[in-house]
């Protein structure tokens, strides 16, 4: 599985971590299946690229197409945030462009940081300790 996830009820923190080779399907897949769920609105997220070794997306439009799901799946009723750990250049690209999209949605409840580090990430989600990654292959 190319998204591992788990939710932490504690910190309010969904915990997504992506590996091998990224499909349009696994990164859709991952938008609808989690945050169509009740029981996470108003939950921070924390994406974790650095195990991605490639993102197979049919065009740079697929990142605009996910920034307007993404929006349109906020909770409006709450401003939460969303950290983006990407290592690799290219993955760091397309985290900054999503980031983009996102912010020019007015829809978009979410605030969002592209970083290369996980201590950034977790900085901007104010979260002060290591949270328990979900289980990857």
């Amino acid at each position: 599985m190319p998204i591992a996830y788990r939710v932490d009820n504690d910190i309010r923190l969904v915990i997504a971590v992506g590996q091998g080779i990224l499909t349009d399907d696994d990164v859709f897949g991952y938008q609808c299946d989690v945050w169509s769920r009740a029981d996470v609105a108003g939950y921070d997220e924390l994406i974790d690229m650095s195990r991605v070794a490639r993102i197979a997306l049919p065009s740079a439009g697929r990142v605009r197409d996910l920034a307007k799901l993404a929006a349109t799946m906020d909770d409006a009723g709450s401003q939460t945030r969303l950290a983006i750990v990407a290592v690799a250049d290219v993955a760091f690209g397309l985290g900054r462009m999503f980031q983009s999209y996102r912010e020019l949605d007015p829809r978009s409840t979410k605030q969002l940081g592209v970083f290369r580090t996980m201590e950034e990430a977790l900085a901007f989600l104010r979260i002060d300790r290591p949270p328990i990654m979900p289980e990857t292959l």
